[in-house]
């Protein structure tokens, strides 16, 4: 089973989320960061030909072998839906067309969604914008592990079981923990995702169910781009609850990698965060940062530091309205 985590609770703190008060250090000090603020003109075209490569993938491969269809599905098209589902990150932040027009983003998630196989763009942005604002939270903050999970996968092995059912617990813990009733827009999102499936089985066959939804799985699981899951927020050195990835694969996932200047300004694209970093380096540089997602993964299943536990939390506070 290999070595037990070292930890056995969570690393609780009583001081509140970071990074609005950052914001407004950094504001203050930087007050030309607030030009970077607003929707990316470019994004809707990136994601609509990310979209397009994926439906002639799916005619392409339809008569494919299933070993080809394996080695495509984790190589290729998984990448391709796991960058989608990061441009529904984006469009969760009203990133693609800005925040005057929230139902043409909402729109426009359904449709980075197509590829994917799964509905889940409008359930994402209900509960994402509160693990922003109620980072740590361990009733809101849906992005943290459950107790019952870092108490069943605490040693190397299962560790590693957590890792490739990572998208399970991403996607199913929000339902578990917080449950929100359905929303008007999310039984649409449902119905018209059905409905593109229905459309691929049609016209390309069941298999190509498989390789859409299995790709997603895949490349969200035990795979070099799914180490943002765990680098973002894992506490790799005490004191510090989110971390920043400045490699390659930033090219891929829209800029995803530089999360503690997401996280400080949230409302910045993914395409001029490294404008934020270059601007405020002093606040940066010296933080502890990732230079490999894979090495990402490779630590939290070896380690025995890291773990489900090894994050950041703090006590639930009933919320104001006011």
């Amino acid at each position: 089973m290999g070595a037990k985590v070292s930890r056995s609770d969570f690393e609780w703190v009583y001081t509140d989320e970071p990074h609005a008060t950052r914001r407004k250090e950094i504001l203050k000090k930087y007050p030309e960061i607030k030009n970077l603020m607003g929707y990316d003109p470019n994004f809707k075209y990136i994601v609509v030909c990310m979209v397009l490569v994926q439906l002639i993938s799916f005619w392409l491969l339809k008569d494919a072998s299933f070993a080809t269809l394996c080695i495509a599905a984790y190589c290729f098209g998984g990448v391709i839906n796991h960058s989608l589902g990061l441009a529904i990150h984006e469009i969760s932040h009203n990133l693609a067309f800005g925040h005057a027009k929230p139902m043409y983003n909402r729109i426009f998630g359904m449709f980075a969604n197509l590829p994917i196989g799964i509905p889940m763009s409008i359930s994402f942005k209900k509960y994402h914008l509160e693990h922003h604002r109620y980072q740590g939270d361990e009733r809101l903050d849906t992005d943290l592990p459950t107790r019952l999970e870092a108490k069943l996968f605490c040693t190397t092995f299962t560790k590693f079981l957590w890792v490739l059912l990572q998208p399970f617990f991403y996607t199913l813990r929000a339902f578990f923990v917080y449950p929100k009733p359905p929303t008007t827009l999310e039984i649409i999102n449902v119905i018209v995702q059905i409905a593109f499936d229905a459309l691929v089985w049609y016209f390309c066959g069941a298999r190509m169910i498989g390789y859409m939804i299995g790709g997603t799985l895949l490349a969200m699981g035990l795979h070099p781009v799914a180490g943002h899951f765990i680098s973002e927020h894992y506490m790799f050195k005490k004191g510090f609850e989110t971390y920043s990835y400045y490699g390659p694969l930033n090219f891929i996932t829209f800029n995803v990698g530089y999360h503690m200047e997401h996280h400080d300004f949230p409302s910045v694209p993914g395409s001029r965060l490294a404008e934020v970093k270059r601007i405020a380096k002093e606040y940066y540089d010296d933080l502890p940062q990732h230079t490999s997602w894979t090495k990402v993964l490779w630590d939290f299943i070896t380690d025995p530091a890291i773990g489900p536990y090894a994050r950041v939390k703090r006590q639930h506070k009933a919320i104001s309205k006011d």
